[in-house]
């Protein structure tokens, strides 16, 4: 079922324009309702089953019967919150040769964020400038900011010098229809074969900006080596390239507007982290382009389709959709996974399943790179008059310019007349620690405090005040980044996501008493997924520890393989393990894909969802402080090749993998002495369930459990087959 899903109205015409289309997939929602009545009612089944034996006064063990009673119950809660993402997935699509003029577009800036030269590469951080530098857009609307919450002068150095190479490599790209801008992706093996028809003219060009480019990084890498964060430091806000030299003619080459932005810090004031930076971007853009809508992009994640702009403009500019659209999400794609997979670094399940059932209920969820985000929706409510603007400086600070910019309306051009010393002051003003105070910023307008992961969280603040999002996820992908490479990093980023939604989940926010008052059930219920996935852990550990306990003492907790409740018990998990492997196969998946995705699953919530759950415990008793944990963006050669060989890394992650290593070796000695009780009592019919789970057990755990074997040159790496 396809649905033209925005117009455009002309004056002369009454025709309509299409600017983007919806399809519903049908057929696959429809499959996925009937699986739902299905699966629930095998599992509505289990859960009789335990509570009547429970509480019938059967001869049962009390005590494990009900803890593997209430991992059930956890397992049936978060299968139920997850069925909302599976009934009603869409599809959307655009039409970009139905866009306006581009006189007529409205403007945009683009937002990058860094905060630390030590584990994000500056040469990596300028890519992403530059990427984003040459997006196609018109030059007049388009501006772009880099953050630099580390505040190093290095990065200032890098920025011009960035600046200077752009005037040589963007038209370099739009002389020859090159649509990966990066020229550090252009330039390596994943992007050297882009044009297949290679003129002697276009080879020549080539071999002189890939010197240049060689040049342009060993200049930034000389001055960048040894770079760190700068803790205590006044703002400072540069333009590094004037795009109105442009418009006057002075400059020949066309560039966008260029600024670099390093906010205030000082070691004894909250310096808000990324949403902090993000708010100051906010503010400083505010005063110089002020464009009606931005673009977040993470600072390994730059811009592999430079019409990516214009994509989300047929969204942004639909009159059915632009009055509550607060943003265009796309899916992170990742060039560097490898082949097996083994970390599911390509999160196929969120950005392939979740997230387009998502869009078809309301919208997605906010994942903090890669999305076109109109300002406004940060400021108010959709089709309302915005209640802060009565008293501008109760809510935004004193700041006259950037109130005055507030009131633009969005096809103005917005943009400072000069960029005059008087303005610069004022944007430096802008950046400073103090200017929040006795402010709404981080409460109600811009993004918020209440959680590290603001773009997540500030995302579900706006669907409950009534904003609508929208995901594409286009043939070519439009922002490219690199995913973690090792299971420390991957356990650090996950454990970081998951406490972070745990807790707001467990806030006056939940999404199950305060989003279900405020947008549909169904997308609360998506929302409630993603923040109490991590009590899967506690499931898992009960799962992966009573059982095995009571197979060593000959204890059955489940019925007998010849009673008619195991054939239920058979239902459901066989119906789990193809309900995945169908989506794993209609979205392009393998079997090697659907194998890898349960295994790491496994390993992932009895470690990294584990230690969320942990950390949220020991914030709420004030034993830890909030902090961020940046994800280490420096590429390590050794680890790189073991990553491509499908083989798992585990230095630098023991801490996370003691609760498994315990799981494993309980797992080993109970599954031993188990299979001799069994052969000695010859009660396999009776003990069938409790050596498949401790089996199975084993085999996802098998890369922890080959790594307690040390092998002759004590590696510390596990290779899986």
């Amino acid at each position: 079922m396809a649905a033209a899903a925005g117009v455009l109205f002309s004056d002369r015409h009454t025709t309509t324009i299409s600017l983007n289309t919806c399809t519903v997939q049908q057929p696959q929602a429809t499959a996925q309702r009937i699986h739902i009545l299905f699966h629930l009612t095998a599992t509505l089944a289990i859960l009789y089953y335990r509570f009547t034996t429970l509480f019938s006064g059967g001869d049962v063990p009390t005590l494990p019967w009900a803890l593997v009673t209430a991992a059930e119950v956890i397992f049936t809660f978060i299968w139920f919150l997850t069925q909302a993402f599976r009934w009603r997935p869409v599809a959307r699509g655009v039409s970009l040769r139905n866009l306006p003029d581009d006189t007529e577009l409205p403007g945009v800036d683009v937002f990058i964020c860094t905060a630390d030269p030590s584990k994000e590469p500056t040469v990596e951080v300028m890519n992403t400038v530059l990427s984003a530098m040459g997006l196609d857009y018109p030059l007049d609307k388009l501006a772009v900011y880099l953050s630099d919450d580390g505040g190093a002068p290095s990065t200032l150095y890098a920025m011009k010098e960035a600046c200077s190479f752009a005037k040589s490599w963007l038209p370099f790209c739009r002389k020859y229809g090159i649509k990966s801008r990066c020229p550090e992706w252009f330039f390596s093996t994943y992007g050297h074969d882009e044009l297949l028809f290679r003129t002697d003219e276009f080879e020549a060009d080539e071999e002189k900006m890939k010197l240049a480019y060689e040049q342009f990084k060993d200049n930034v890498e000389r001055r960048t080596n040894g770079a760190t964060v700068v803790n205590d430091r006044p703002p400072c806000v540069a333009i590094i390239h004037d795009n109105q030299k442009q418009r006057n003619g002075d400059d020949q080459v066309q560039m966008p507007l260029l600024v670099y932005v390093s906010r205030e810090k000082r070691p004894s004031l909250p310096h808000r982290f990324k949403a902090g930076a993000l708010n100051a971007l906010l503010r400083v853009s505010g005063v110089l382009s002020n464009a009606p809508y931005m673009l977040v992009l993470d600072c390994d994640m730059y811009c592999n389709e430079p019409s990516s702009a214009k994509q989300a403009m047929c969204f942004h500019l639909d009159p059915k959709l632009s009055s509550s659209l607060a943003f265009v999400q796309y899916p992170q794609i990742f060039y560097n996974v490898s082949q097996k997979d083994i970390y599911d670094g390509q999160a196929r399940s969120a950005y392939k399943t979740k997230y387009q059932g998502m869009d078809g209920i309301g919208g997605t969820v906010c994942s903090g790179t890669g999305y076109y985000l109109k300002k406004k929706a940060l400021y108010g409510s959709p089709n309302q008059q915005d209640e802060h603007l009565l008293n501008p400086k109760e809510s935004f600070g004193d700041s006259t310019k950037f109130i005055d910019s507030l009131n633009h309306t969005e096809n103005e051009d917005n943009q400072s007349d000069q960029f005059t010393t008087a303005i610069l002051e004022e944007t430096k003003k802008l950046a400073s620690c103090s200017y929040e105070d006795n402010t709404k910023w981080g409460k109600q307008i811009g993004y918020s405090y209440e959680s590290l992961l603001e773009s997540s969280f500030t995302g579900y603040l706006l669907h409950t005040r009534g904003w609508k999002s929208v995901y594409l996820y286009p043939k070519r992908a439009c922002f490219l980044g690199s995913t973690t490479i090792d299971m420390k990093d991957a356990m650090v980023q996950l454990m970081k996501w998951s406490s972070g939604l745990l807790q707001v989940g467990l806030s006056r926010f939940n999404p199950l008493v305060y989003g279900m008052s405020r947008m549909s059930i169904l997308q609360s219920m998506c929302y409630a997924y993603f923040m109490f996935t991590p009590f899967l852990s506690i499931a898992f550990l009960l799962y992966g520890t009573i059982p095995p306990l009571c197979f060593l003492n000959g204890v059955p907790l489940y019925p007998t393989a010849s009673d008619p409740w195991f054939k239920v018990f058979a239902v459901v998990y066989v119906s789990s393990l193809l309900q995945h492997l169908y989506e794993v196969v209609s979205s392009d998946g393998s079997l090697t894909t659907w194998w890898n995705e349960q295994r790491i699953y496994f390993i992932k919530c009895v470690s990294a969802l584990l230690f969320g759950c942990l950390d949220v415990m020991m914030k709420s008793f004030g034993m830890v402080k909030a902090n961020f944990r940046l994800t280490n963006k420096v590429v390590d050669r050794e680890k790189l090749e073991r990553y491509e060989n499908g083989t798992f890394d585990l230095e630098g992650a023991k801490m996370f993998m003691i609760p498994l290593t315990v799981m494993v070796l309980l797992n080993v000695v109970c599954f031993v002495g188990g299979i001799k009780r069994v052969i000695s009592n010859n009660n396999l019919d009776e003990m069938f369930a409790q050596v498949f789970m401790s089996w199975t057990t084993l085999l996802f755990s098998y890369p922890i459990l080959k790594g307690l074997v040390p092998n002759k040159t004590k590696s510390k790496n596990i290779k899986t087959n």
